[in-house]
């Protein structure tokens, strides 16, 4: 790739007089070999299954294998129908999008990782609720997408997009920041503003760590993923009212760098701390595995 930090991808933009998304996806085929052409079909791909796990989690109330979640999406979809959502009606769909794809995830559904399963309802509720709203075609949303990968791709090699090794700011907080960014640029941002999406969005996920009740990827995944999406929406507003990142984005990368590797381990997925050890949750714990661990008798489902 032409560039390693977030300057380095804004200054490529300007020089060559393109988007970030546009810039990605020739980045991308060069260094893969396969035409431009195939590069955008399989990122096409992506987003049409993107689109279905919107649908499918929206339309049918899921539940996880475990039990311990699903459902939350169509709640959510019937609240909006029903009442005047507090946050709006494009923030709350953008929510409900994102809740339904991580129950999706929960239920061993087909998902993309953007950038992980479990930050995976991000992007796609931002990205479908937006494409309703603004009534943008499929090839706009996949442009988009390279937007977002180029932001990743910064991200993965500046710092995580782990929990296991920096917490849920590198899986939720990467992911709201590339929807952010690449909301910005969709909406007809320039990459600079778009970047400052990013540090913005990040800013205000430092320190989020990761701890999964049961070790699984619902409580309180999910419900993040949620949150995750009207934060990206916000950060996008900002950014294109003119808000910029004070502390420039390339170092706010540095700082979830320096935040994730200094987090205790039992804040980093091991479910040893956080909302995992809570009495609640070591009770769903037991329950889902028994008290030695092993595991729950053949027939016998966790009880919450």
């Amino acid at each position: 790739m032409r560039f390693k930090t977030l300057q380095q991808l804004v200054d490529s933009c300007t020089q060559d007089g393109v988007t970030m998304g546009q810039l990605m996806l020739t980045e991308q085929a060069k260094e893969t070999g396969i035409s431009e052409e195939q590069t955008f079909q399989q990122m096409a791909d992506y987003y049409s299954i993107m689109k279905e796990a919107v649908r499918r989690g929206i339309e049918e109330p899921v539940a996880s294998r475990s039990g311990l979640t699903g459902g939350d999406a169509v709640r959510m979809q019937s609240y909006m129908k029903n009442h005047e959502p507090s946050s709006g009606k494009e923030a709350s769909r953008a929510l409900a999008y994102a809740l339904s794809v991580s129950e999706v995830n929960a239920t061993m559904g087909r998902i993309v990782a953007t950038p992980t399963a479990g930050s995976c309802g991000i992007i796609p509720g931002v990205f479908v609720s937006s494409q309703e709203r603004f009534h943008w075609d499929d090839d706009h949303l996949v442009m988009g997408l390279f937007s977002a990968g180029a932001i990743g791709y910064v991200i993965a090699n500046n710092s995580f997009i782990s929990g296991a090794e920096g917490g849920c700011q590198a899986e939720v907080g990467s992911a709201i920041g590339m929807a952010a960014g690449a909301l910005t640029e969709l909406r007809g941002g320039t990459p600079e503003q778009a970047i400052h999406a990013v540090g913005l969005a990040l800013k205000n996920s430092l320190g989020l760590i990761c701890d999964p009740v049961g070790g699984l990827v619902e409580i309180p995944c999910i419900v993040r993923n949620g949150f995750g999406a009207v934060t990206a929406l916000a950060a996008a507003d900002m950014a294109l009212a003119g808000v910029r990142s004070v502390i420039p984005s390339d170092e706010v990368i540095g700082v979830m760098l320096e935040v994730g590797t200094a987090m205790p381990s039992k804040h980093r997925e091991t479910a040893k701390g956080g909302l995992a050890q809570t009495p609640t949750g070591r009770r769903i714990m037991q329950d889902l595995y028994g008290p030695n661990g092993r595991g729950k008798k053949k027939g016998e489902s966790p009880q919450t």
